[in-house]
């Protein structure tokens, strides 16, 4: 479908200012944690030019380019939103920030944070000021989250937490963390959980990283020994957590079953890697037939993926919500990304399997290990096929 000339003029300046203002050094593949701007109090930028980078985009609220002007956005229509990522993705730009404050906690502060918690909090998301973790999974408490046990008892102008949570991803990299908590504990268990933001500096809050089989990990441990909270911290209404939560949790999956898209993280496509690994022939393509064919399967997928989450995305922004099928396209996404690093894995041959070295450091062997992570974390590939099951499909319950 043809352009407006409203909205081919804006495609127009925004190459434009694309092309004067991100850094030769952002259009650069990612090629290590390094090279991903989380943001934060605590975060060192990897070079003037990430910084840069950010500035200039946080400056027109492209960072969170649909978020309203007063927040911190940009402001943007779905259309001119698309917009700013195809012209981003021409010349293969870096996104200027990553962050669980934009895939997670934004969205449902603008929903249901009230008016103060919203103009406290979101700008500095935008901006990448403050870097967020999630407080959900507990060692009790995984897939049947509603069984959490971390309280939060209302002592005067201060609610006390005292519990504990487990694979709080960057919980010791993180400035403030978005918290399901007990409040009360004679309510049916969905109906006694509330949703509370807190400094990670806060007395009584520590952390203990969780190695994982791939040599690192950014789960942790995370302890709250009787942590005052203001009340005003509190989101929505006591009790209302549960709601909250589950509306976070689509944008979470969401956000996890996106993974595989390379190209929105400004990483290499699965076909530049087997170039550079495996050479090509005089007429330009790789010489194997077989494996053209799974890199050609693979890219497929990936993007009639991507534009799947897309035509999701236009329809939750439409009114019609994503629901259930947040879950499913988790299950897909994870399993697209787990396919993915096999794929890539292959192409290196035994060279994927160096663990340490002079020159590299295992690099992608760890990434695919951790890959398989993918299918734990957000809720396990077996509970989203049963919600599937159930709320998609209409099955029958065993």
């Amino acid at each position: 479908m043809d352009e407006t000339a409203e909205l081919a003029d804006f495609r127009a300046e925004t190459r434009a200012w694309l092309e004067a203002n991100c850094p030769e050094e952002m259009r650069q593949p990612v090629r290590s944690d390094s090279d991903i701007c989380w943001g934060g109090r605590r975060f060192v930028f990897s070079s003037p030019a990430q910084k840069l980078w950010l500035e200039r985009m946080a400056e027109r609220g492209w960072t969170v380019p649909e978020w309203p002007r007063e927040y911190g956005g940009g402001g943007l229509s779905k259309a001119e939103a698309r917009i700013l990522g195809q012209e981003m993705r021409r010349i293969r730009a870096r996104p200027p920030l990553s962050s669980f404050g934009i895939w997670m906690l934004g969205p449902a502060l603008l929903k249901y944070g009230n008016e103060a918690q919203k103009r406290e909090h979101l700008p500095k998301i935008a901006r990448g000021e403050i870097r967020w973790c999630q407080g959900y999974s507990e060692p009790g408490a995984g897939s049947d989250l509603a069984s959490l046990r971390t309280s939060a008892v209302l002592e005067g102008d201060h609610y006390i937490v005292n519990g504990q949570k487990i694979w709080t991803s960057y919980a010791d990299r993180a400035d403030w963390i978005f918290c399901l908590v007990r409040t009360d504990p004679e309510a049916p268990k969905h109906l006694g959980i509330s949703f509370l933001l807190f400094d990670m500096e806060s007395p009584g809050v520590s952390t203990a990283p969780i190695r994982l089989i791939s040599g690192s990990s950014p789960f942790c441990q995370t302890f709250f020994d009787n942590v005052r909270v203001p009340k005003e911290n509190l989101v929505g209404a006591p009790g209302r957590g549960w709601e909250i939560a589950k509306y976070l949790l689509t944008h979470e999956r969401e956000m996890i079953g996106g993974m595989d898209s390379g190209a929105a993280e400004g990483r290499d496509g699965i076909a530049q890697v087997a170039k550079r690994a495996l050479g090509v022939g005089e007429d330009g393509t790789l010489p194997d037939s077989m494996l053209r064919t799974d890199i050609i399967r693979q890219e497929i997928d990936s993007w009639a993926f991507a534009l799947t989450m897309e035509r999701v995305k236009d329809e939750a922004k439409a009114g019609q919500g994503t629901g259930a099928l947040s879950s499913m396209l988790k299950y897909y996404g994870t399993e697209l990304n787990k396919r993915r690093m096999e794929l890539m894995m292959s192409l290196e041959g035994t060279e994927s399997l160096l663990w340490e070295g002079k020159d590299r450091e295992g690099d992608l062997a760890r990434a695919w290990l951790r890959s398989r992570a993918n299918s734990i974390e957000g809720g396990t590939s077996e509970i989203q096929l049963n919600i599937i099951a159930k709320n998609v499909l209409g099955l029958p319950a065993a």
